[in-house]
Parts: structure tokens; C-alpha cells; sequence
């Protein structure tokens, strides 16, 4: 009887799941080209999360494997195939831009992986396109702009023109300021995205317009180049600028360095700021700072806080990965530290999130950073989420 208990335990024990020792998350961000100022802003807080978590998330071991989408979708769907069939990750987070995340989406969610968007938000993924697999540590495309158009509604703006990218994202910003702006749109021109640099004829027309403001969407490398050319218009005055996702950590030293003082007393909205008054945001910057010296972007923030939200779902199932459906639920009542204080999720899962004003200001050492104004919207809700079957 006692050798027969034994063979029944010892054949349970070869039989029963074997529980992973470590969680590989795969994470696609640029890393290369003139965009990878961003990447590498992100890979610091990415890095930062994991130091801070001890190396674990629950009984598990993390294992991060970086992979560089050389600001291509093209590029970035052979990286996001690689790290599903080839290192077999359990998650794939990142992705800056919208039309990389697009044509990477079905290689991580046919593969029945989970998902987690650092900072690309177009609308498809979060209204017909959404997927329960598929969730956000940031936004859904549209949100910021349509803040700002009830910032310049609230400043008694009556007339606006828009420049931005023609791509996935610039169209979604577009879309998002003529939502909620209720004023004229004096012109809308749409630019080659990523190779045009020279906005001298837009900035020409827009001046021509006579419009009471111009509302401009350039990330990265881009945002750069159009500021400068933006002061050496001399337009300030007579055309004042409004921006999302142009000004930022990242640019704020290079234009303080350039003496850009246009940029200071600018305003922009977003849904996170380095002063916001939570412990984990505290955390973040000050150890950010100490360890990188410099302000952490929102894109760092984003990514940090994608990083906490997957531990949320690893702790929730004490690290048993197979437990797809416990993982889900996890992350779905969004229950972790984030930098940007409690939110919730939609049926989407989309952030339900405040809006604030941002100014540019001077800090207590002469440095270029940001502060909040004010609170635009609150537990804002995205437009597509009725469009999503979830």
C-alpha cells in the first residue's frame, strides 16, 4: 500500500502543470532612427519598474526582452513576430505609434497573447477593433485634443488652424480637436509623416488664415523642427500656439538650450504630469531624476505604469500564467500603483482618466519643465468605446 501511495504521488506530480518560472515580457519600442530619443526615454522607465520590483512579479522571474521597431510597421510587426513565435513571450507591451501597433496587433492576439499599449491609441483598437486581450496603459488617440478643444473653447478661441501628420495618429489628433473645439476651422493641412521638416508654407498659409490660434500634433523629431521654425516666424503674438504631444520632457531641454522662450508659458493638455500628487508618482520622477537626470516623459511614465500592470495581473494568479481568464481580471479593475492616481477601464480597455491643462514653466533650478493648470476633463471616457462588442 505505502509503495502504491508513493507511485500515485510521484505520478501526480509528473503529471500535473508545471508552472513557468519567470514571465517573459516582450516589449517593442524604437530604438534606432532619429525617433529613438523616445525609445531609450522609455527603456529607462521600463528598467527603472524592474529594479524597483526586485527583478519579480509575484513567484516569477522577469524576463524582458527588448525589441526595436526602426519607426517602421513593417519593421515593427517582424519584431512583434519574433517575440511571439520564436522567445514565446506571455506579454508584448509598448508601441509609440499608431500605425506600428496596427500592423502588429493580430500577431500578438491571434497568438492569444496579451497586449499592452504604452502609448499608441487609434481608434480602431478601441472601438470595432478592441479585443479582450488587447489593453492601454495611456489613451485612446482622440482624448488629449479633444481637451484642448475645450481649453480654447473655455479661452474664448473662436477660430483655429490645424497642422499635423498624415498618418494614423495625426489624423486621430485632428479628429479629436474639431470634436470638442466649437469655433472655425479656418484650414486643416495634413504633412508628409516622418520625412517633412520644413513647414514654412504651412506656417505661411496658417498665418494667412487669419485664424485666432493654431493647434499643432508633431511628436519626436518633428515637434523640434516645427517649434524653431515656429519662433523664427515671429508668429506668437499674432497667432497663439496650441500643442499635443509636441512638448515634452524630452524637448524641453533642447529648446531651453536653444533659448526657445516661446515654448516657456505654452500650454498642453495630457492626462499626466511629473507634479501629480500621488506616492507611486513621487516615486517615479524623484528616482527617475536621481537615476537618469533628467524629468521622465510621458512616454516613460506610460511605459513604467505598463510595467505595474502586468505584475497586478502575475500577482493576482500567484504567477500561474495559464490562468488567462484571472490575469484579464486583473487588469481590468486596473487595481495597481499608478503615476497618474486611481483610474478605471472601459469595457474597451481604455483608461478612464483625467485631462489637465499643462503650462511650461521654470522649476527651483532654472530647468524647462511642466505643471498642471487646471483639470479639463474628468474620468473622461473615450468615443469608441460604444463601438467595441466587449
Amino acid at each position: 500500500m505505502k509503495r502504491l501511495l508513493i507511485s500515485a504521488a510521484i505520478a501526480a506530480l509528473i503529471t500535473a502543470p508545471a508552472f513557468a518560472a519567470e514571465v517573459k515580457i516582450g516589449f517593442v519600442t524604437t530604438l534606432t532612427t532619429g525617433a529613438a530619443v523616445i525609445g531609450k526615454d522609455i527603456q529607462k522607465a521600463v528598467n527603472l519598474a524592474v529594479e524597483q520590483m526586485g527583478g519579480k512579479m509575484g513567484p516569477l522571474d522577469i524576463n524582458l526582452i527588448y525589441a526595436d521597431d526602426g519607426f517602421k510597421p513593417e519593421t515593427g510587426k517582424q519584431a512583434t513576430d519574433k517575440l511571439v513565435k520564436q522567445d514565446k513571450v506571455d506579454f508584448v507591451a509598448g508601441y509609440i505609434w499608431s500605425n506600428v501597433l496596427l500592423a502588429s496587433r493580430k500577431s500578438v492576439l491571434d497568438a492569444g497573447k496579451f497586449l499592452i499599449t504604452a502609448n499608441a491609441g487609434p481608434g480602431p483598437i478601441a472601438g470595432k477593433l478592441c479585443n479582450k486581450n488587447l489593453f492601454s496603459s495611456s489613451w485612446q488617440n482622440d482624448e488629449t485634443p479633444m481637451a484642448m478643444g475645450e481649453v480654447l473653447n473655455q479661452n474664448g478661441v473662436k477660430s483655429l488652424y490645424i497642422i499635423a501628420p498624415n498618418y494614423a495618429a495625426g489624423k486621430g489628433m485632428v479628429a479629436g480637436v474639431k470634436r470638442t473645439f466649437k469655433g472655425e476651422i479656418k484650414g486643416t493641412d495634413m504633412t508628409t509623416w516622418p520625412t517633412q521638416l520644413d513647414f514654412s508654407a504651412e506656417l505661411a498659409k496658417a498665418k494667412a488664415s487669419g485664424a485666432d490660434g493654431l493647434f499643432v500634433f508633431y511628436p519626436g523629431k518633428a515637434g523640434g523642427a516645427f517649434m524653431k521654425q515656429y519662433q523664427q516666424a515671429g508668429l506668437k503674438d499674432s497667432l497663439p500656439l496650441y500643442t499635443v504631444f509636441t512638448v515634452d520632457a524630452l524637448s524641453l531641454p533642447k529648446f531651453q538650450a536653444a533659448n526657445f522662450t516661446d515654448v516657456l508659458g505654452s500650454q498642453f493638455t495630457q492626462q499626466w504630469d511629473p507634479t501629480l500628487d500621488n506616492p507611486q508618482n513621487k516615486r517615479f520622477v524623484s528616482e527617475f531624476r536621481a537615476k537618469y537626470g533628467s524629468y521622465p516623459s510621458f512616454y516613460a511614465a506610460q511605459a513604467y505604469d505598463a510595467m505595474f500592470l502586468i505584475r497586478s495581473a502575475v500577482e493576482a494568479v500567484n504567477g500561474d500564467l495559464t490562468n488567462m481568464d484571472g490575469m484579464r481580471t486583473a487588469m481590468e479593475s486596473a487595481n495597481y500603483p499608478s503615476v497618474r492616481g486611481k483610474y478605471t477601464y472601459g469595457n474597451n480597455h481604455m483608461p478612464i482618466q483625467n485631462y489637465y491643462l499643462r503650462q511650461v514653466v521654470k522649476d527651483s533650478d532654472g530647468n524647462w519643465t511642466t505643471k498642471v493648470v487646471k483639470t479639463v476633463f474628468k474620468n473622461h471616457q473615450d468615443s469608441y468605446a460604444k463601438d467595441c462588442s466587449l
